[in-house]
């Protein structure tokens, strides 16, 4: 076990995978610091690797919904207030990583596609310890945010895909009306 690592997402809907993700990464560490990527228009770039992940359509929730949602959610869920921080992190900025967490944590990830692939790369280009928790095929990575907003966005059910938590808040600060008149 370390002591501190690093794990990171978009979150664009905290869901039930998600979720086995940050528990996963807690697992092998004493503190976790959950990196929340994109987390305004000004820190998001464009990737060839994922080119969707920069669109406003899949960030349609603020850095600091997702900070309430993940605390909330995570404190739920049994964590010490003292086990975990949530931060910004601007994942395709690597210059500026150093702001935003420790640079001498280990670096989980989970790796589905070339995009993780390069998140290893660029970890590994800058001398950042890493863990990868799993690496599935695509076809294997089960819940997305992008079908759960699409399920808002329909009408369809979504509630029982992400925690009781994560839906009660975003249907307190009205993300749900939001996303089903952005999408």
């Amino acid at each position: 076990m370390v002591e501190t690592g690093v794990i990171h997402g978009r979150f664009q809907i905290l869901h039930n995978d998600h979720m086995k993700y940050l528990m996963a990464g807690k697992s092998y560490c004493q503190n976790l610091v959950v990196g929340i990527t994109n987390p305004d228009p000004t820190l998001t770039c464009d990737d060839k690797t994922a080119l969707r992940r920069s669109n406003p359509s899949a960030n349609p929730m603020s850095y600091y919904e997702r900070y309430i949602i993940i605390k909330t959610t995570l404190l739920e869920y049994g964590f010490g207030i003292q086990e975990f921080s949530v931060v910004p992190l601007p994942i395709n900025i690597p210059d500026l990583y150093k702001y935003y967490v420790p640079l001498d944590a280990t670096f989980f990830l989970t790796i589905y596609d070339e995009w993780g692939e390069k998140k290893l790369s660029m970890f590994e280009s800058m001398n950042l310890k890493t863990k990868i928790l799993w690496r599935r095929p695509l076809s294997k990575k089960g819940l997305s945010g992008t079908l759960i907003r699409q399920y808002i966005a329909s009408g369809q059910p979504w509630e029982h895909l992400v925690p009781h938590t994560s839906a009660r808040i975003m249907k307190q600060m009205g993300i749900v009306e939001r996303i089903k008149k952005f999408i």
